[in-house]
């Protein structure tokens, strides 16, 4: 049985004030193409399906033309709620698609039931777990000990009736330790959210979503698919896909990637303003087309300087200085790699700056604490 395995569409997202609704209408149709190249049995999206809890009416209408072109096709479509996601409103209506072979997960209550598919080895068992915390895990477990994300999800497992001799996928949006982030992605308190890749061990393949970088977790069978286009310059370098995953016999599982062209690509360059407005530097690109950030190096302000920048590339994302007041200063204006750390590394900084030592181990675990609170009090 093979899959089709998304993640992170996060449709109606902005990068830097661009609506990405265009390109992602665009990378949503050359999904579609790959599907029809393909012929899956089924799509996975893991999570992340939209990028605010209360999308806009064109984001809602865009998902809703692609579960459209899906269900044309005879497609399984198997939808779980990520982080950004409501699953209260992502569920809605889920009773009525499953006549039409369009699963969607519910809110989560401690009771989940795979979705039984069959094929000529037999049963899979499709298990769909949406976004959770450990706090989500614990109203419906009340006699268990649950201090970490690994104990959720290993919780919310073990209520699972899984016949290991059968086939079995998950489905989930979580963080799994290890995996490589990038900075489009929500930062949790110093890695608290981490899940630990054994409590996946009963399943022949858990598709997951949350990390925008398509990867495995220690093996194949646990592997990220990553978002379908770029969301921060960062993943500049990346190379977005989906995921095709076939399941044949028990513990016969192939897995491989096809690559997604954008409508726009993310792209940095850096040098100063007269060689990269000279014709020779950017005539064999795309950079009048593509999203750019720039970094110029040369000592003096100029003028207007976006203005006349966009008369080559004309979806200049961010403009950086890099030259020796910057440096000196430390001020280079860049601002993504302040966001890429922690709340608690922010904190544990200024406490140095503020007081010329660093935190003690006690008052470290008194702040971990504390910002673990509050951030289970506002997810």
């Amino acid at each position: 049985m093979k899959f089709i395995h998304l993640s992170d569409l996060h449709i109606g997202k902005r990068v830097n004030e661009y609506s990405m609704l265009e390109d992602q209408q665009y990378i949503l149709e050359k999904i579609i193409k790959i599907a029809d190249e393909e012929k899956p049995d089924g799509v996975i999206i893991a999570g992340d399906v939209y990028d605010k809890t209360v999308p806009s009416a064109e984001a809602m209408q865009l998902f809703d033309d692609f579960l459209v072109m899906l269900s044309k096709r005879h497609l399984k479509v198997f939808i779980i709620s990520g982080n950004h996601d409501s699953p209260e409103r992502l569920a809605f209506g889920r009773k009525f698609m499953k006549d039409g072979g369009i699963y969607i997960s519910p809110v989560y209550d401690g009771n989940i039931e795979p979705i039984v598919l069959e094929d000529d080895f037999g049963n899979l068992n499709v298990w769909m777990l949406p976004f959770i915390k450990p706090s989500h895990v614990r109203h419906f477990n009340e006699n268990a000990v649950i201090e970490s994300y690994t104990d959720a999800v290993q919780t919310a497992i073990r209520n699972f009736k899984i016949d290991t001799n059968e086939r079995n996928i998950l489905i989930t949006h979580q963080f799994v330790c290890g995996a490589e982030r990038t900075e489009s992605e929500e930062i949790s308190v110093g890695g608290s959210d981490a899940v630990a890749v054994d409590v996946f061990d009963d399943f022949d393949y858990t598709a997951l979503g949350h990390i925008h970088r398509a990867q495995n977790c220690s093996s194949e069978k646990v592997r990220y698919s990553g978002t379908p286009l770029k969301y921060s310059f960062s993943e500049s370098k990346d190379k977005k896909s989906v995921t095709v995953v076939e399941l044949r016999e028990k513990g016969q599982i192939s897995v491989k990637e096809t690559e997604l062209i954008p409508l726009h690509d993310m792209v940095e360059i850096k040098g100063k303003y007269e060689d990269i407005m000279l014709h020779d530097f950017y005539k064999d690109t795309t950079y009048n087309h593509d999203y750019m950030h720039i970094t110029l190096t040369n000592e003096e302000e100029i003028t207007d300087v976006i203005g006349k920048l966009r008369t080559v590339y004309k979806n200049i994302m961010k403009l950086d200085y890099d030259n020796t007041r910057t440096r000196s200063s430390n001020r280079i204006e860049n601002n993504e790699a302040s966001e890429q750390k922690t709340p608690f590394e922010q904190f544990s900084q200024f406490f140095e700056l503020q007081n010329n030592m660093p935190m003690t181990d006690k008052q470290k675990d008194f702040m971990l604490n504390l910002i673990e609170q509050v951030w289970e009090e506002e997810l």
